[in-house]
């Protein structure tokens, strides 16, 4: 079930009557303690920009989104009766899961691609990104984290990502990553979980490593509020299609079941 109240302002100078809003909640009345965000599920650009200038091949490719997360999200939000949110724009467009300051916050090459529709954005430019996407969103997940604090409702925080198999000629051997900063909390009691599986290359703070500077949930939604929290990347090629992504939703119901009593001290 989607949240009805996820519009785009009516009164916005970037997104347009034909854009699609900025998120979707999924399962707001989910009784899960897990809340799962994803930063990058979408590739939608809004129709002022132009697909940024790239051609749809591009926006197909990781630097346009996290492949196959969105479906994963969904799947498992559905399976663990979980609030759920998912962005709907490329990360292209601007990458909700960088602070402001970020130079990748609206990249002009990414992986070696010009991003054409993001050269020489003026300030302004840049502040409707922010205003129209960047901002409704985190305030959305912010809404709900500050909800069910006030029900004192337990919470386990998931930002759900995925990986490229290969980055500059490198092939990455993890099936999944959990990633994390200065808590360690959740993060290494999934770690340890998902290596019990038996069957996974499951990297610890790898393909990425969290920093203040370069992400904003864990920092901002995590830490910021003492959470239990984790950031999970699976490969790509291995939710690259709906079969995969059921797989992977099953698979971490069931570990995520047996987490849900980590101490929050």
């Amino acid at each position: 079930m989607a949240d009805s109240h996820a519009l785009a302002p009516a009164t916005g100078t970037l997104l347009g009557g034909s854009d699609p809003a900025p998120f979707t909640v999924l399962h707001p009345g989910g009784r899960s303690p897990y809340v799962l965000i994803a930063d990058h599920a979408g590739q939608q650009v809004p129709a002022a920009l132009a697909e940024l200038g790239l051609p749809q091949a591009e926006l197909d490719r990781h630097i346009g989104w996290d492949i196959g997360i969105a479906g994963v999200t969904r799947a498992l939000a559905g399976l663990l009766d979980a609030w759920a949110i998912t962005q709907t724009y490329s990360r292209l467009v601007i990458d909700c899961n960088r602070p402001l300051a970020s130079p990748t916050l609206m990249p002009e090459r990414s992986d070696h691609t010009l991003v054409p529709g993001n050269v020489g954005l003026s300030p302004t430019q840049r502040q409707q990104r922010i205003d129209e996407i960047h901002a409704p969103y985190h305030a959305r997940i912010a809404a709900e984290l500050d909800a069910r604090a006030a029900q004192m409702r337990p919470t386990l925080l998931v930002m759900m990502h995925s990986f490229t198999p290969q980055m500059n000629g490198a092939a990455r051997p993890w099936h999944a990553g959990v990633l994390y900063h200065q808590d360690t909390r959740l993060a290494h009691a999934l770690l340890q979980a998902l290596r019990d599986e038996g069957d996974l290359v499951v990297g610890d703070n790898e393909p990425y490593s969290v920093s203040s500077t370069s992400d904003y949930a864990v920092p901002v939604h995590g830490e910021g509020r003492g959470l239990l929290h984790v950031e999970l990347e699976i490969r790509q090629d291995l939710i690259a299609d709906a079969a995969g992504q059921q797989a992977w939703a099953e698979r971490l119901a069931r570990v995520f079941a047996r987490l849900e009593s980590v101490p929050a001290g």
